[in-house]
């Protein structure tokens, strides 16, 4: 049933009903992990928010908490007792007027730990959920297992200039192990233009080989212009694999972490300005369209992607930026270090340099959207 309405709809329908199944439950769990541990530790929670803006439906819980879905599905929120607003900035003129039974309730009033922790568990609430879905699939579908052993190196291709034979066992990428290729191509394409070291087994010798991917720019499947570093040897072909609860699980957390380190890797291309990086970066209009295309494809594919956009917005939402989780978390390091919390206004000029980058970065990446959708 669901399928069809993604073959029987308008490309633009499409697209807005695949980005509401995908960005709905990822912010939805976040939010969920803030809540779970805040209610764990006596926080009262007012409001709970899926999207921001005028609610579309709402009501109050037994403990007196506001849930709310809200127009605009761009994210969400949990406000605590103490906060001004959705950023979870203090309400300082609230907070001192507050008398012993409120300040029970208070985030502001809790123990440092409980704070970070209640703070923390938003993004790992994202890892947790791409690792279930991950595990369910891999129980239920299996996977494939491509060892890193070279096949085939192209003709003229950057793998036979630097030295790369067939048979070669690839173990090492930039002192990173590997033991899939999945791992591998992964670190190759996030690298174009930058030399690389990689260690290889050559029958029983270990072979270090320095080479620099080519960038290269081409349409995926889902018409989307990629730009990625490119060597040019092919591996052996894998052979499928199936799990029980416990190797499934392992796997999942193993792909989870490969999605961190390519989410984190990208994050330093942006910030370095590696060639094409730039030109990647999505934003609300970007995943829209690509999850369109992808529900199209298949269901199940779409909750793949949920799994790769949880991974990302749980890694992002740790960056130590004022206004994101790792921003609160960076405060309350300096907190421990001080002993007391940033003065307010130290927080507040924080929280305005935080808001500029990220409504730069969301103009940016916007800007990319209307120039792959032929709107500039």
């Amino acid at each position: 049933m669901i399928q069809s309405l993604f073959h029987g709809g308008s490309g633009f329908l499409e697209s807005v009903l695949a980005f509401l199944l995908l960005i709905t439950p990822v912010v939805f769990f976040h939010e969920l992990g803030h809540f779970s541990i805040a209610r764990l530790f006596g926080v009262k929670v007012e409001t709970f928010s899926i999207g921001f803006g005028p609610a579309i439906a709402s009501w109050v819980d037994r403990k007196g908490t506001l849930w709310k879905l809200s127009w605009f599905p761009l994210g969400g929120y949990v406000k605590f007792l103490g906060d001004l607003d959705a950023a979870s900035t203090p309400d300082r003129e609230k907070i001192d007027n507050m008398s012993a039974e409120e300040r029970a309730g208070a985030f502001p009033y809790k123990p440092l730990y409980q704070r970070a922790l209640i703070v923390a568990a938003g993004p790992v609430a994202n890892f947790i959920l791409a690792i279930a879905i991950f595990t369910g699939f891999l129980l239920i579908f299996g996977g494939m297992l491509e060892r890193p052993v070279i096949n085939q190196v192209v003709h003229g291709s950057v793998a036979e200039a630097s030295g790369f034979k067939v048979g070669d066992l690839i173990t090492q990428v930039d002192g990173r192990d590997v033991d899939s290729f999945d791992d591998v191509a992964a670190m190759i394409q996030m690298r174009p233009k930058v030399p690389m070291n990689f260690v290889v087994q050559r029958r029983s010798a270990t072979i270090v080989i320095h080479a620099t991917p080519k960038l290269v720019v081409f349409k995926d499947r889902l018409g989307e212009m990629e730009t990625i570093g490119q060597l040019g040897f092919v591996v052996v072909a894998g052979k499928p694999v199936t799990y029980g609860p416990i190797g499934a699980l392992k796997e999942a957390c193993h792909q989870t972490w490969s999605i961190l380190r390519t989410t984190w890797d990208f994050r330093m291309q942006l910030m370095s300005g590696t060639p094409g990086a730039v030109s990647q970066l999505h934003g609300p209009l970007g995943i829209a369209t690509i999850a369109g295309k992808v529900a199209s494809i298949s269901f199940l594919s779409l909750i793949k992607l949920a799994a790769l956009i949880s991974v990302s917005i749980g890694l992002v939402n740790l960056f130590p930026i004022p206004m994101l989780d790792g921003g609160h978390l960076l405060y309350y390091g300096c907190e421990a270090v001080l002993g007391r919390p940033l003065g307010a206004r130290a927080q507040e000029l924080g929280f305005r340099l935080g808001l500029a980058v990220i409504l730069g970065l969301m103009v940016l990446a916007t800007w990319n959207d209307l120039v792959r959708l032929n709107l500039f």
